[in-house]
């Protein structure tokens, strides 16, 4: 009798295991339409109808202002969301110190006072050294790219080199962003100026960090709008050498601290799992960054506040993290995957383009994992007939973690090229942030994270 319970008990455990593998074979595209497309309209419908979430974006940006990591602005809007997830029943709700640069830009001016006056609007990059001794007036040597700085190499000495090119991409062009002034200060200049990273060609000047390396002097780097760009550009060509002044009053103070912020819906099975997901607090320290990324952040906390509300039990834990310092530093991020690199996550989760009509879900991972969710195609075409599922999605913030092993996803928008209009200048403000594309953002960060926090075990079955 014990040697056929003995029998009776390794069959059992060998169909335990076989069931197991076949459920995790079962888990494919037609799987999450089956199991998710109801509450997936629950979710959209919700959303759709929430106004709260463009409040919240507004008061953000409105009422706490630029928010520029090291700054009291930022620390006092990370406070506001660490009390705000409290009030609304987030669970462990919680701040975790992180060191962040300090780099205040006081004033920046420029002027043009030669071939005649006008006034240049101007920011300094960020991270920019001052001018020394306040005023720093030098004529202009313009170059279409680094090529071309190399070529006249000799003629650039005692200069403000300015960078005038036409705007592919950010990606491409955000090379003269970051080294431009070094690479000026290499042959002598004593300034460097970037036709801002955008489409836009308004008199708007956009920011954005640069970085110097202790190989050649440190000098002033700005950047200046297209049109202004444009113009001292033709002033070359017709033979004029422009002279500018430049006051560039920056200041750069020790490291500070901040804070990453968090909360959690527990999950209802595999509680120590998570599924991270978030933006960034900070912004820059012109405009009331909604783009960048006070949308980011909204939607992403309040898609699992729309989780929350409807009462779903994802098998999952769910995290929101609004991570801190992404513009010019990433400590928020590296801090995060260090803090929290022994735990199990699942996922990590980022949203940083903008809000817009949502129009991809990009996915590093498994491939198996891909396949299958790809079946959230025709649920998430619901938010927008042209949304689609691929292969490639991360982010700066999650980047540290991704590294670590962690699968990686993000919401690609339909911005039409308007992103870059707004990026890194005064003009992101919420207004530029239709409700309806926000909420639908929502429901799309929702619908996806959701899915995959609740999906049966396929990750250890796999």
């Amino acid at each position: 009798m014990k040697g056929f319970n003995k029998i009776v008990l390794i069959l059992s455990f060998i169909f335990l295991i076989y069931n197991s593998k076949i459920m995790a074979i079962e888990i494919d595209s037609a799987y999450i339409v089956n199991h998710y497309s109801e509450i997936a309209d629950k979710i959209i419908i919700y959303s759709e109808k929430d106004s709260s979430s463009w409040q919240s974006l507004s008061y953000l940006c409105d009422v706490f202002g630029s928010r520029l990591s090291g700054s009291n602005s930022l620390n006092n809007a990370i406070d506001w969301i660490y009390q705000e997830m409290k009030k609304q029943g987030f669970q462990n709700v919680k701040k975790e110190e992180v060191m962040v640069p300090h780099w205040v830009q006081h004033n920046s001016t420029a002027n043009l006072i030669y071939p005649y006056k006008k006034k240049i609007d101007v920011l300094a990059l960020g991270g920019s050294v001052p001018t020394k001794n306040g005023i720093l007036s030098a004529p202009v040597f313009v170059v279409n790219n680094f090529d071309d700085l190399e070529n006249h190499k000799n003629n650039v000495k005692g200069k403000i080199v300015v960078y005038d090119f036409p705007f592919e991409s950010y990606g491409k062009k955000f090379q003269y962003r970051w080294s431009g002034a070094d690479k000026a200060s290499k042959y002598g200049a004593v300034a460097s100026l970037i036709r801002s990273l955008t489409p836009d060609i308004s008199q708007i000047p956009h920011t954005g960090v640069m970085g110097y390396t202790d190989s050649v002097p440190r000098i002033p780097g700005g950047a200046i709008s297209p049109q202004d760009a444009y113009l001292l550009g033709r002033l070359q060509k017709w033979g004029i050498t422009p002279v500018i002044d430049l006051n560039f009053d920056t200041q750069t103070f020790e490291d500070t601290i901040s804070y990453n912020v968090m909360g959690e819906i527990i999950g209802s099975e595999y509680q120590n799992d998570i599924v991270a997901l978030g933006g960034h607090t900070d912004s820059w320290d012109v405009g009331l960054g909604a783009h960048d990324n006070g949308g980011g952040c909204i939607a992403t906390w309040y898609a699992v506040k729309v989780i929350k509300d409807l009462n779903l039990k994802p098998r999952r834990t769910m995290r929101v993290v609004q991570w801190v310092n992404e513009e010019n530093g990433t400590r928020g991020g590296q801090a995060y995957a260090e803090k929290h690199k022994n735990e199990k996550h699942s996922l990590v989760f980022e949203f940083d383009s903008g809000v817009f009509p949502p129009s991809v879900i990009g996915f590093t991972g498994d491939d198996k994992m891909f396949s299958i969710l790809k079946g959230m195609e025709p649920i998430l075409k619901k938010i927008n007939p042209n949304m689609t599922v691929r292969k490639g999605g991360g982010g700066t913030d999650i980047g540290p973690m991704m590294k670590l092993g962690v699968a990686g996803m993000s919401l690609g928008t339909d911005d039409q090229g308007k992103y870059f209009w707004y990026q890194h200048s005064a003009a992101d403000t919420p207004d530029k942030v239709d409700p309806l594309y926000l909420n639908q953002c929502i429901a799309a960060i929702a619908i996806a994270t959701y899915i995959y926090a609740d999906l049966p075990d396929y990750f250890s079955t796999k």
